[in-house]
């Protein structure tokens, strides 16, 4: 019987309530795909999660 390797972090097991959460833990932005990245957290839809605020 050989060892199994360790199930690595599957993107439904990173969570950021907000995008100040995923900003303060360095993961902004959040790409769709990748760990943490939730459609609400996509105020476009284009896909680019807690994008920094370009204004005017």
């Amino acid at each position: 019987m050989t060892p199994e390797a360790p199930e690595s972090a599957s993107p439904a097991a990173t969570y950021y309530e907000s995008c100040d959460a995923a900003r303060e833990a360095g993961a902004a932005p959040l790409l769709r795909g990748e760990p943490g990245y939730r459609e609400v957290l996509d105020r476009e839809g284009d896909g680019i999660a807690c994008e920094p605020y370009v204004g005017p």
